[in-house]
This record gives structure tokens, C-alpha cells and sequence, in this order.
């Protein structure tokens, strides 16, 4: 099967799904494809998720704690980041010389952004019935290998498991309380700020992680937390 970008028509569309910020600080008159990437993640959401009641809800009875932690490990950002990979998303993108240089081509945050913004893009440009083929040729291989593994080695790997749910549980079975996360506005350049996220349950501090995406942030505090109260 041949992975390639959708049909765009209008390309302006494409160009700024392509366009990182950094780029911006070269060239004026542009925009970046933050706008496209916010909407692109809410668009990708409700289509994952649409695509896996359909395929394993309704046929295989699949629980709705299941299908969110599937949803979960097939939109993570290393997830996204290898279907960038496969559309040959890094050669297209429009990145400013200090991204470049620092590797922005290959790295997994930009990759993931980029991705949900063509995603905004050509939902956009199209329709959410054009699209639905489009996010099915590339998510349902991939959950059917999660779901139904040739061998052990196809399991999810341990940074992909939904750690945010499974702290929420334990806080929910102890105290009938959710977590709270407090996450900074990130330090370092643009194209490459790292977050800080912290988790606290009743004003206690169980964890602290560190992600290029506050979300990546979260989910490593939730590791961390995990860990403190034995739970991996």
C-alpha cells in the first residue's frame, strides 16, 4: 500500500499546514499552522474514535475503557509522528534555519504537529467524508496489529500505555477524587521548548514529567506517579 498526502483543492491550505513558526521568523507575511494543528487534533479525535466503535465496539463488544486506551496509543505523538514519517511529511516542511539545524526534520513533536495540521487542513479543504478513508487507510493496520498481535513483539511498548487513565483510576478507587495537572508554558526555543508538568491529588504531589507537548508532560507525570504508588 503507497502512503500519500490527500488531494488538496487549495494548496495555500497545504502551505500552511507545512508552515512551523520558526519559518515565520524569516519570512513575514505568512502563517503557521498552529490554528490548523488545533483543529486538526479535535478532527483526528472524533475520526479515531468513530473508526474504532465501528470496527471493534459493535463487532467485537469492546468496552469503552478499551476503546479509549486504544484511541489513546493510536494518537500519541511518536504514533503520529511515524505516519508523518510514512506521508514523507519532514522533506515538505517549512521549517526556519535554527529548526533545521537542530534536527526539526526529524524530530517526533514537530512531525506529530504537522500531521494533525494537514489533518485540519484538508478536513478544511474537504469533507469529513472524504477524510474518514483517508485516517482508516492509515489507523486501521495499526490497531488491528495492537489489538491482534502476530507475536509478542507487536505488543504496545510501555511509554504508549495510557498512564493519565490509569492514575485517574487509582485516585478515583482511593480518595473519589481526579488528579489535578499543572503544567508551565514551556522553556527553551520554539521549535524545541520542553514542558514541565506536575500531578497532585488533594494538594499531594505524586509526580513530575517533563514532553516536548504539555500533553507528553502529563502522561510522563502520570508515569511517575504510577511508579510512586506501586502500580508499574
Amino acid at each position: 500500500m503507497t502512503n500519500k498526502l490527500p488531494e488538496f483543492k487549495n494548496p495555500e491550505l497545504l502551505k500552511q499546514a507545512l508552515t512551523h513558526r520558526s519559518y515565520l521568523n524569516e519570512n513575514s507575511g505568512e502563517e503557521d499552522n498552529e490554528s490548523l494543528e488545533f483543529l486538526g487534533d479535535a478532527v483526528l479525535g472524533f475520526l479515531v474514535g468513530e473508526l474504532l466503535y465501528k470496527r471493534y465496539k459493535e463487532d467485537r463488544n469492546f468496552q469503552p475503557k478499551e476503546l479509549t486506551r486504544l484511541r489513546s496509543l493510536l494518537v500519541y505523538e511518536k504514533q503520529l509522528a511515524k505516519f508523518a514519517v510514512q506521508l514523507g511529511i519532514g522533506e515538505k516542511m517549512r521549517l526556519g534555519k535554527g529548526a533545521e539545524k537542530d534536527g526539526g526534520r526529524q524530530n517526533p513533536a514537530l512531525l506529530s504537529d504537522t500531521f494533525e495540521a494537514i489533518i485540519g487542513a484538508y478536513f478544511l479543504d474537504s469533507t469529513l467524508t472524504k477524510l474518514r478513508p483517508f485516517i482508516k487507510r492509515l489507523f486501521q493496520p495499526v490497531a488491528d496489529d495492537i489489538i491482534f498481535p502476530d507475536s509478542e513483539d507487536n505488543s504496545p511498548p510501555n511509554d504508549l500505555v495510557d498512564t493519565k487513565g490509569k492514575f485517574q483510576q487509582w485516585a478515583l478507587e482511593k480518595f473519589r477524587e481526579n488528579p489535578k495537572y499543572e503544567s508551565n508554558d514551556g522553556e527553551g526555543p520554539d521549535h524545541a521548548k520542553i514542558f514541565t508538568a506536575e500531578v497532585r491529588v488533594r494538594g499531594k504531589l505524586y509526580g513530575v514529567g517533563k514532553g516536548h507537548r504539555k500533553q507528553e508532560a502529563e502522561k510522563r507525570a502520570a508515569e511517575k506517579a504510577l511508579k510512586k504508588v506501586g502500580l508499574i
